[in-house]
């Protein structure tokens, strides 16, 4: 049993509003259950990625690992859980969000990290040089726009609040987002010189190639051994 001022501590973590962190967006604007409302149901974005990068790099993940799967999930889990912690702004919502975030990371080293602890720089790769280095840049370019905008929301908040614009935090969701695909394709590039050799990775955009801009996925063929 627990004593009367621990179930008083439990409850109070997963009260509204308990967490230290609060985020640039103004609180209970559009609904009297959800703190955040852009912030909150920015998120989809994970839940609607995650799914279709399980599907396009299915091929991969058979020859290679069903540990892409997980990846992906977790990737589902953090959106779930920055849900939460932007609906309630809840301590508990707060470290399950950051957790979730560890747990992918970890994950992904599992998955991807080569034996050799990887080259200095990428040679010999069994993928074009530019495919790599075009995927590195866009990785690279969301990722600092992204964490711009966090950065933003969090320091310049008074000035994003006098002109009335409150979403900086959700373009870091839809941005980071759209980074996953990017930083999963790369790392199954890297890894397959070593863990594929005998495999050639094709980088294609989905829906189309042709499109300016689209999620990456690999397409796997068999090298030609009589070469």
């Amino acid at each position: 049993m627990y004593a009367p001022g621990t179930r008083a501590k439990m409850s109070s973590i997963f009260a509204y509003q308990s967490s230290e962190v609060d985020w640039c967006e103004s609180n209970f604007q559009h609904s009297e259950l959800v703190a955040e409302f852009y912030n909150t149901f920015s998120n989809v974005f994970f839940l609607i990625f995650g799914p279709l990068m399980m599907f396009l790099m299915h091929p991969y993940a058979q020859k290679r690992s069903w540990g892409i799967y997980g990846v992906s999930v977790l990737f589902m889990v953090i959106g779930l859980f920055s849900m939460y912690f932007h609906m309630t702004l809840s301590f508990v919502g707060q470290l399950l969000d950051e957790i979730s975030i560890l747990w992918l990371l970890a994950s992904g080293y599992s998955v991807w990290l080569p034996r050799c602890y990887f080259p200095k720089f990428i040679k010999g790769s069994r993928t074009s040089n530019r495919d790599l280095r075009h995927l590195i840049a866009v990785s690279v370019i969301l990722w600092a726009a992204a964490l711009t905008s966090w950065v933003s929301d969090r320091v310049l908040c008074s000035f994003w609040q006098r002109i009335q614009f409150f979403y900086l935090h959700s373009i870091w969701h839809v941005l980071i987002s759209i980074t996953f695909p990017y930083g999963i394709v790369t790392m199954a590039l890297v890894d397959a010189k070593y863990e594929m050799p005998d495999k050639t990775l094709k980088v294609h955009y989905w829906p189309r190639d042709s499109w300016l801009i689209g999620l990456p996925y690999v397409e796997i063929q068999e090298n030609d051994k009589n070469c």
